[in-house]
């Protein structure tokens, strides 16, 4: 294991170590706009949702690790405490990185960029058109981390007002697959949160379920199942009754393994715990804990 002194470690080093470690992040692609009326646009990986009521964001613009500056997004934010969080979705990801580039400050990133400026209704920094949700916000409240390279600047922004491409909600609600939005991972590397990398993980948080030390240690042991396994099983609200591994007990491929490991105790509990597993693959966890309970 390397364990990392972030006393002893060069910023340069600690900040890639914890850009790596704390992935996924989404991104806040902020608009703003200056003193003269010229308008900024940049992406901020340090960025989430931290209350719904009120609706905060918050996103942090960092003093440059390579020569203590700030950004020109800060200055502006200073000057007149408005912004909007533009989300990032696949389609505008390029973009996003052309205005990631130090351009000088009177040059906008939405020329640079191609990206289209679109007006905002309560505050004056624009939207960015082909962001797929746009958050008007008002700053709140600018919290200062440090005054060195590396060091943050908590920007907590207030909803004003959101912003929402009809094309990507269905029923009332955003669908992941059509908002396609982009996360930032370590060094130049970024997630695609659409298709295949989602999936869909529910469990009740109100009903008690029996826990993992309530496994019997024959499961809780098994060189088979995966901590990902057990965690299904022990998010269950009961173990098995007797009837239920009763009806275990007579499906079909349960007795044909019982048939063929015969007196053999130690096969027959791994050919069950893999047959468990694929049930809790194909989402039939609770026959899964009826036929382990069979090998107990």
């Amino acid at each position: 294991m390397l364990t990392i002194d972030p006393k002893s470690t060069p910023t340069r080093d600690l900040h890639q170590f914890l850009l790596g470690a704390v992935a996924p992040r989404p991104i806040a692609f902020a608009s703003t706009i200056d003193e003269n009326g010229v308008a900024n646009i940049a992406p901020y990986s340090f960025f989430n949702a931290f209350s719904s009521n009120p609706p905060i964001v918050v996103f942090s613009s960092n003093r440059r690790v390579s020569d203590n500056t700030t950004k020109d997004t800060l200055y502006n934010i200073q000057t007149n405490k408005e912004v909007v969080i533009n989300v990032v979705n696949y389609s505008i990801v390029r973009q996003m990185a052309v205005a990631s580039i130090q351009f000088d400050k009177a040059v906008s990133e939405f020329s640079k960029s191609g990206l289209t400026p679109l007006a905002s209704e309560l505050i004056e920094p624009p939207r960015i058109k082909e962001s797929p949700v746009q958050m008007e916000c008002r700053v709140t409240e600018i919290i200062t981390l440090g005054d060195q390279g590396g060091a943050g600047h908590l920007i907590v922004c207030h909803v004003l007002r959101m912003h929402i491409d009809e094309n990507v909600v269905d029923n009332g609600r955003i669908n992941p697959h059509k908002i396609d939005l982009v996360g930032r991972m370590g060094r130049s590397y970024y997630t695609r949160a659409s298709g295949d990398a989602i999936f869909t993980l529910f469990q009740p948080v109100t009903k008690i379920s029996i826990g993992f030390d309530s496994l019997p240690a024959s499961v809780r042991n098994s060189h088979v199942l995966t901590g990902n396994d057990l965690g299904t099983l022990a998010g269950l609200e009961a173990l098995p009754t007797e009837a239920e591994i009763n009806s275990a007990s007579k499906d079909k491929r349960v007795q044909e393994l019982m048939a063929e490991c015969g007196d053999d105790k130690v096969a027959l509990q791994t050919r069950l715990h893999h047959y468990a597993k694929a049930m809790i693959k194909s989402g039939q966890t609770a026959k899964a804990a009826g036929i382990l309970m069979l090998a107990v």
